[in-house]
């Protein structure tokens, strides 16, 4: 393995590991349900990095009783040459679980999907990207929820909210979730077009990492908490209570509205969450340039010129721009096949920390 410090960072891990294993021992842990989920998630986080360095372990035992033994008897000289190959590998995939990760990697996600530019086409372009993503999360086996959505009159979507959680500990979906925000381009013929001329419009996402209560800590007194009438598509009302809910954050100024559930108090729960999201990716942005640097993608204007994938129907075709991907299977991507577009910018995302730790 290569860096000095990896040494002292895999023994620091496995430590972690036993103990964070030995908490999950105890019954009286599992009284907590969210400090259980939490241990749970950083086990399923640190037992490939366990798996890998008991797997490096023995190969490196394997190898010397096979050098002593091909001293001997030269027929156990391939079986040293096939032991130094593994013990290659599990360097280079220790070296892979040792690179900084990212702290949100195991949190769930809130996911917000708004039309921009283009009208009706781009509203109906962000319900295929809602459609996508749900698609998406099915197929990874996660736990949709909507929290607020704002529908048009002709089936689009002028803005949705979701909550996109795990149903296992060892599911990811920050992980691979983060690389979707930014503006996204759709290039095709509208419906609605005579002529058959290709229309672009975009659609913005913003992704953000799911914040527990322990994580921000939000003074009642900061809040102001306002309740209205919802409507629906085209200004309708759709509720003859006040049960919409709009939340300002005094010190910050962010405000959330929602206005999906029939109940002024789910609207209420439901805007927290975003609200907390919003405090705790607001907060880490401040303490951390890195988080800074790696959200810069996430564009908060709906711009066509500043986009990072887009999306070409005549060509059955999708291009992500970050990272020179391109395929022409957009049906299908569009139906939930994200993992091939995905895995390149984990890839990227990979090769950019190992280029960084050769270079310290």
């Amino acid at each position: 393995m290569s860096g000095p410090s990896e040494p002292g960072k895999l023994g620091e891990l496995l430590a972690e590991y036993a103990e964070v294993e030995r908490a999950l021992a105890d019954p009286a842990v599992h009284g907590d349900a969210a400090r259980a989920r939490t241990l749970g998630r950083r086990f399923a986080e640190l037992a490939p990095v366990r798996a890998a360095a008991t797997d490096l372990d023995t190969a490196r035992d394997d190898l010397g009783a096979a050098r002593e033994l091909a001293a001997e008897d030269p027929a156990f000289a391939a079986e040293a040459d096939a032991l130094e190959t593994r013990i290659g590998t599990l360097e280079e995939q220790l070296r892979h679980l040792l690179l900084p990760k990212d702290p949100n990697d195991g949190k769930d996600v809130i996911l917000e999907v708004k039309a921009g530019e283009g009208g009706d086409e781009s509203a109906l372009f962000a319900g295929d990207l809602l459609r996508m993503y749900t698609r998406y999360a099915e197929r990874q086996g996660w736990a949709v929820e909507t929290l607020d959505e704002e529908p048009t009159d002709l089936g689009g979507i002028k803005s949705v909210t979701l909550a996109v959680r795990a149903r296992r500990a060892d599911q990811a979906v920050w992980a691979q979730l983060k690389y979707e925000g930014g503006v996204h381009r759709v290039q095709r013929v509208p419906a609605t077009e005579s002529q058959g001329r290709i229309h672009t419009s975009a659609a913005g996402v913003l992704v953000l990492p799911e914040a527990e209560e322990v994580d921000v800590q939000i003074d009642p007194n900061d809040l102001r908490i306002d309740v209205y009438r919802s409507s629906g598509p085209g200004g309708q009302s759709v509720n003859t209570t006040d049960s919409a809910v709009r939340i300002t954050h005094v010190p910050t100024g962010t405000v959330v509205s929602m206005q999906n559930e029939k109940s002024q108090l789910q609207n209420r729960e439901a805007g927290m969450r975003v609200l907390r999201a919003r405090l705790l990716a607001a907060a880490q942005d401040e303490a951390d340039a890195a988080a800074s640097d790696a959200r810069r993608s996430q564009v908060r204007t709906v711009d066509r010129s500043e986009r990072v994938r887009t999306y070409n129907f005549p060509e059955n075709r999708i291009s992500d721009h970050r990272v020179g991907f391109k395929a022409y299977n957009l049906d299908q991507v569009l139906d939930g096949a994200l993992d091939d577009v995905i895995a390149a910018l984990q890839q990227a995302d990979t090769e950019a920390l190992l280029a960084g730790s050769s270079e310290s």
